[in-house]
């Protein structure tokens, strides 16, 4: 009796903690929503569009989750399709008197900088508006973008790193033989290298000639980029690449005509009053992206009038999880946009380098079935499109693709684990098995696979391989023969793509909309982002509050390092991804 007593005590006193916790935690919300409220006055005139170019830069905007909101962990970057929306409507809004590139050290691919170079000129023919870039300095890929400013300042005791393009793959095949693992490798393709770095320990020749090929790509348009935007010779700026550069007096980088002025941000911020007609007593009116457009990515599922579809495709391709392009969640969303009446065509915007090949195929059917219902469907290539991301993108009835995407990559590889030599030969855990017939317990991860069960293991990737080349071949109107002989799981990078048949026009995701919104017969404003981010009410309450508690991020919270937290995630994804993968390497390009 006594014990039940304390029980039902003891739970009335935590429901009246929680209560109170609640009661507290939302009033905090309100009060910051309120005072957030009277403070906003919305864009003023003689503002500037201000871009953060800081941290990742996403490819869409995405609301943040709740914990990273207390955690303060939110990524204050705008995202790619922010930028750009906010350039194409401030090109228009008399109250945006310039651009301003802040420019902290962004992280974004290629393709996606080079997508923004193109962005940024458009708004600078457009509206005949200043752009103004600063750095305390430049790391290579905000200077590409710093270039098309009209005014580039660089601190009295910066630096412009301009260095060319290089790439490099970690091989864990000494550490593994360490462990006692033995990955157990079955694959189709002489270039399909993303199993190399758990088998070798170091490049193959065919790896590295496809490397060098794309990296000598990359490196080939931003160089001719930043040479026609500060109206220099490319051999200087390949000159410059190879003479480490960052490492020069400040003075000689205005001398080299690669900066305009040398001075600090506070000299910066005067200059910014002067053309927005601000007082030196005054502050400057900087506009995000986020405030510009007002309601950022979160345009309403449910469109009443008809409008093209934008589905975006990020990330790695896996059957189920919360991240990346989850098959149990595209192949729905792709039907139902099928199905709907309003939705008169869709633009893929892929941006991955694939992943399962049971999910890459299940999202390739359902768009398909979109095909089906008589409506255009195009896609457009964004950092990355290859193995699976190819794979989903090769039935389109259109495919564009940047100067400096990275696509192909189709072949396909299984990849199985042996532990026997850590659990059994280091750690001392031996098994014993009973069963009915050979394989009936399956592949075990505590012994090697047997010579049936590699042939087992070595038809299902070939018959996956097959079916994977034949969809290209079906998808791009082309010989088998000749897919076969662009497959071998080679990256290609975009220009050379459309000399193949894998691609078939250079263009961003603008032009790709614009094209397909004319076949379509909508109009160009017509276009909805799927899949919707609808963002709770508490939740807006909560982002407009500006009241987050910093909690410390993960890392800090468990404990552990970011760089070994990224090795954890790494065994996660190698624990639960499908056995058999349309994936292209992972490749750091600096």
């Amino acid at each position: 009796m006594l014990k039940r007593f304390f029980i039902s005590m003891l739970g009335t006193m935590a429901g009246l903690w929680i209560s109170l916790f609640i009661v507290f935690f939302g009033g905090l919300m309100l009060v910051g929503a309120i005072a957030g409220s009277s403070d906003s006055t919305g864009v003023r005139k003689h503002s500037i569009l201000y871009f953060d170019l800081s941290g990742s830069i996403a490819e869409r905007y995405q609301p943040a989750s709740f914990f990273e909101m207390i955690q303060n962990a939110e990524n204050e970057a705008p995202s790619l399709d922010e930028m750009i929306e906010a350039l194409r409507k401030a090109s228009d809004d008399r109250r945006i008197d310039a651009l301003f590139l802040d420019c902290r050290g962004s992280a974004m691919g290629m393709a996606s900088r080079q997508e923004l170079v193109e962005a940024i000129r458009d708004f600078k023919t457009n509206s005949g508006k200043p752009v103004y870039a600063y750095a305390d300095a430049y790391a290579q890929g905000d200077y590409l973008l710093a270039s098309t400013a009209d005014s580039i300042f660089l601190n009295p005791i910066g630096a412009v790193d301009i260095h060319g393009v290089g790439g490099m793959t970690p091989f864990f095949r000494n550490a593994l033989d360490k462990l006692g693992i033995n990955m157990q490798i079955i694959k189709v393709g002489t270039f399909k290298s993303a199993v190399e770095p758990f088998i070798l320990t170091s490049m193959s020749e065919p790896a590295r000639l496809q490397m060098q090929q794309y990296c000598d790509s990359l490196w080939s348009y931003a160089c001719s980029t930043i040479a026609a935007n500060r109206g220099l010779e490319e051999d200087s700026i390949r000159s410059w690449a190879a003479d480490m550069i960052m490492t020069y007096p400040a003075n000689d980088f205005v001398e080299m005509g690669l900066v305009d002025r040398l001075a600090y941000r506070r000299e910066v911020d005067n200059a910014l009053r002067q053309v927005s007609e601000r007082d030196d007593n005054e502050d400057i009116l900087f506009v995000s992206p986020a405030e510009l457009i007002e309601n950022p990515g979160l345009k309403a599922i449910e469109n009443i009038k008809p409008h093209v579809a934008v589905l975006y495709a990020v990330g790695d391709i896996v059957d189920e999880g919360k991240e990346g392009i989850v098959g149990a969640d595209m192949v729905p969303e792709i039907i139902s946009l099928a199905d709907n009446e309003n939705v008169r065509a869709l633009v893929l915007r892929v941006n991955s380098g694939g992943g399962s090949a049971f999910a890459s195929e299940q999202i390739w059917e359902a768009l398909e079935y979109f095909k089906s219902k008589d409506k255009p469907f195009y896609v457009s290539m964004g950092d990355y499109a290859a193995s699976g991301g190819y794979y989903i993108s090769c039935g389109a009835d259109r495919i564009y693709a940047d100067r400096t995407t990275i696509t192909g990559s189709i072949g396909v590889f299984g990849m199985i684990p042996d532990l026997s030599g850590l659990v059994t030969d280091k750690l001392g855990v031996n098994f014993s098995t009973v069963e009915t017939n050979p394989n009936a317990a399956g592949i075990s991860l505590m012994a090697p696979m047997t010579p049936e069960q590699y042939a087992a293991m070595q038809r299902n990737v070939d018959n996956t391989y097959a079916l994977f080349t034949g969809r290209v071949a079906e998808g791009r109107d082309l010989p088998v023969d000749s897919v076969r002989a662009i497959a071998e799981g080679r990256v290609w990078v975009g220009g050379r793509a459309i000399e193949l048949g894998l691609v078939d026009e250079l263009g961003s995701l603008e032009d790709a909309v614009a094209a397909i919104t004319a076949t379509a017969g909508v109009g160009e404003s017509d276009v909805v982002a799927y899949p919707a981010y609808e963002e709770e009410m508490w939740m807006r309450i909560l982002r407009e509050s500006g009241s987050q508690m910093d909690l410390g991020d993960a890392a800090g919270l468990s404990g552990i390092d970011a760089e070994t937290l990224e090795y954890l995630r790494l065994v996660q994804k190698l624990r639960t991804m499908n056995p058999i993968q349309a994936r292209m390497e992972k490749i750091v390009i600096n």
